[in-house]
């Protein structure tokens, strides 16, 4: 299988939204920035903020989406046809309400589970054949909690277990990068000691 050659944070963009759950795929995606000295450039041409970065020899773009979560897909689109990527060469990293804090899964196509940035994604590919970083940010435990659990700011202990999970996430990235992901996957899926 072809490595990564896109790696897209979902989130909602404004400071207002910085440090909420909902904005996971953003942590991860300024975690990696920042451990590779790279700094974002807004390009408006691609709806949201670029970053060209080298991992495991091979050149990588990141990619914020400047649009609202529910508009992911029209910046991941844009990305993925202005720099000729197919879409099976991106992974999107998103919150995700089905994993607990302090875990991350790597994960290829399948549905969007409600998650409204790769929902749009998915509308407009037409389908959902990409990788996806699931970042764990636990349930509030019932569905009328949901909006204001994603749009809140996780405690300090969950903050600390998303954080973590996200440097094991990009621990095993140069693994995904070259093209290796069930050694990525086993790697990252394997419950620590």
């Amino acid at each position: 299988m072809a490595g990564l050659r896109l790696i897209v944070g979902l989130g909602n963009p404004g400071p207002e939204y910085l440090r909420t759950r909902h904005n996971a795929g953003f942590w991860f995606v300024d975690a990696l920035a920042e451990s590779l000295g790279a700094r974002f450039s807004l390009e408006s041409k691609l709806f949201g903020q670029a970053a060209r970065v080298e991992i495991a020899g091979q050149p990588v773009w990141l990619l914020k989406p400047a649009t609202f979560m529910n508009l992911s897909g029209k910046s991941v689109t844009a990305a993925l046809n202005y720099w000729k990527i197919e879409p099976g060469q991106a992974l999107l990293a998103h919150d995700e309400l089905d994993l607990p804090p302090g875990t991350a899964r790597l994960k290829f196509d399948g549905g969007h589970g409600g998650q409204n940035g790769l929902r749009d994604t998915m509308r407009l590919l037409a389908h959902g054949r990409f990788h996806r970083l699931r970042v764990g940010i636990g349930h509030p435990g019932h569905k009328d909690q949901v909006t204001p659990w994603v749009l809140g700011r996780p405690g300090a202990d969950d903050e600390a277990m998303i954080l973590r999970a996200i440097g094991d996430a990009i621990d095993v990235l140069p693994l995904a990068v070259a093209g290796d992901f069930n050694e990525a996957m086993k790697r990252l899926h394997t419950p620590r000691d």
